[in-house]
């Protein structure tokens, strides 16, 4: 399992780009986990198939017995499929979820009834896929799945051993070409929030987009999605229409009518609302199949159709103020110290994080005794656009701190970048300017730091205030000299509220050196 392990990838290399002052910016380098795919390589469901009956189980319809809810979706289709996880999980039935990315734990892919497979059972079906696969790859010229395909293969092995009720299944990327798109007859089909991103493999219109995520509509199979751009739907409708299946569109959250009042989120920001919403839908129309009352549509009731009134239950009243979500609008308080995590990673995502934050953030310094200093620590991955998001971030964010990109060659420049955007002297005392930059916003001030890895600059951000990042195996700072020095602006602050985002990868590796209790 190891040799296996790091030849797909993981191998891990950090580096890190701190800018401080009364506006500081922080960048991190990640692992890179997979090779990058391109289009041809992501059509890969026909040989999934392959691989499923020459391996574990005799037929590919024997997926069928998963009972399948299928998410896809451009942002929110994790948080829908841990919504109605534990929406079902709450009416007593086993559940099995697979999502992607981990954050720290590469089992959290793979969850019954809402816990991570334990390392043995974990261990028990990968050797066994791993072997079989590994044995017969001689009949599929040599090929070995990649990454994410054996993860899917190995998720579907966990599932059927262990007898699930259900799987929710999340998309890995797209929806037509994925992995998981060898499913032939879900119960149900989601789609999500749709955007751009995911260019090289998927287009760069959100036309294009919402043509691969049709890709998962069955036959026959009910599938519901929020409100998209009208482009979007548009393309939508005409895959529901070419798969022959119903789509329906769900209502606003505020739509809904309970009998305590407005539903209560347990994952904040109005930005959930929708994956709420989406989440009662499909665990409504999974029951409705469970109980065999769910009514069937003729072939031409394809497109795009209005749902009909929903009253959550109790029990999906208490699920979405209950479910768990890490890295989601997540927030830790250490002392003085609150830390805000959210993986967004789009334009969309990005401004409703910003958004949630200076909501959130101004509701906690109400409660401060003093003056709070903001930090943002920042990470993107890819081909997304880091300065767009930087862009929005400053004009949303007053006096939050903030960066640009994540490769470890680049931060260098990434450090003089940041004084170009800010304005900063540089060391010399000259003033840095650019003709063709636009500062992003006026009169802001920085000095930039170089640090080594997340854990150096979390230690340096709190100034010894967060005991967790100050005991034990963390107790060792790893900046140069220079970094230990304190720093006035977040010394002498009452609070420190510090956003991290732009990457799952950088809210994992935050999450493991604040959380490390949850991920030992």
């Amino acid at each position: 399992m190891e040799n296996y392990m790091e030849r797909v990838g993981l191998s891990v290399s950090h580096q890190l780009t701190l800018h401080t002052g009364r506006v500081c910016h922080i960048t991190v380098t990640t692992p890179k986990i997979t090779p990058k795919l391109n289009g041809d390589e992501c059509c890969s469901s026909v040989f999934i198939i392959s691989l499923i009956c020459g391996s574990f189980v005799s037929k590919v319809e024997e997926l069928d017995r998963l009972n399948i809810i299928h998410v896809t979706g451009t942002k929110g289709k994790g948080s829908t499929c841990a919504f109605t996880e534990q929406i079902l999980r709450s009416h007593g039935f086993r559940t099995g979820f697979f999502s992607s990315p981990h954050l720290v734990d590469i089992r959290e892919r793979i969850r019954i009834n809402g816990q991570p497979v334990d390392k043995e059972l974990f261990y028990k079906h990968f050797s066994q896929v791993y072997r079989c696969l590994d044995e017969t790859k001689d009949n599929y010229d040599g090929l070995m799945p990649r990454y994410f395909s054996f993860f899917t293969l190995l998720a579907f092995r966990v599932f059927l051993e262990e007898k699930v009720d259900l799987a929710i299944i999340e998309v890995g990327i797209g929806g037509h070409y994925d992995s998981t798109n060898v499913i032939r007859r879900p119960w149900v089909c989601g789609v999500s929030s749709l955007g751009i991103d995911h260019i090289a493999i998927l287009g760069d219109t959100v036309e294009k987009i919402a043509w691969h995520k049709g890709g998962i509509f069955k036959p026959g199979v009910p599938a519901f999605t929020v409100k998209q751009p009208g482009d979007a739907m548009a393309v939508l409708e005409e895959r529901a229409k070419e798969k022959q299946c119903p789509l329906w569109v769900c209502p606003d959250l505020e739509d809904y009518q309970t009998d305590g009042g407005p539903l209560r989120l347990s994952l904040q920001g109005k930005h959930q609302h929708p994956n709420a919403s989406l989440a009662l839908q499909l665990s409504h129309t999974w029951l409705q199949r469970r109980h065999r009352s769910f009514p069937t549509s003729p072939v031409e009731d394809t497109g795009v159709l209005q749902v009909s009134f929903l009253k959550p239950s109790p029990i999906m009243v208490k699920g979405l103020a209950e479910t768990v979500w890490a890295g989601r609008t997540h927030i830790l308080k250490h002392g003085e110290v609150t830390y805000f995590l959210d993986g967004a990673h789009t334009m969309r995502s990005m401004q409703a994080c910003a958004n949630w934050f200076k909501e959130i953030s101004a509701q906690h310094e109400t409660n401060a005794s003093g003056p709070v200093a903001r930090v943002l620590l920042f990470n993107t991955v890819g081909e997304r656009d880091s300065k767009a998001m930087l862009r929005l971030l400053l004009v949303n964010l007053w006096n939050v701190n903030h960066t640009v990109e994540n490769m470890k060659t680049r931060c260098l420049e990434n450090e003089r970048n940041w004084k170009l955007c800010n304005n900063v002297e540089d060391r010399n005392g000259m003033q840095l300017t650019a003709n063709n930059l636009t500062l992003l916003v006026p009169d802001r001030k920085a000095n930039t730091l170089v640090f080594p890895c997340a854990l150096s600059a979390l230690q340096w951000i709190s100034q010894g205030r967060d005991s967790v990042l100050t005991d034990g195996a963390n107790s060792a700072l790893k900046g140069k000299p220079s970094v230990k020095a304190k720093a006035p602006l977040l010394h002498d602050a009452a609070e420190i509220h510090v956003l991290i985002t732009g990457s799952l990868r950088l809210v994992g590796g935050a999450l493991k050196n604040l959380d490390p209790a949850s991920y030992k």
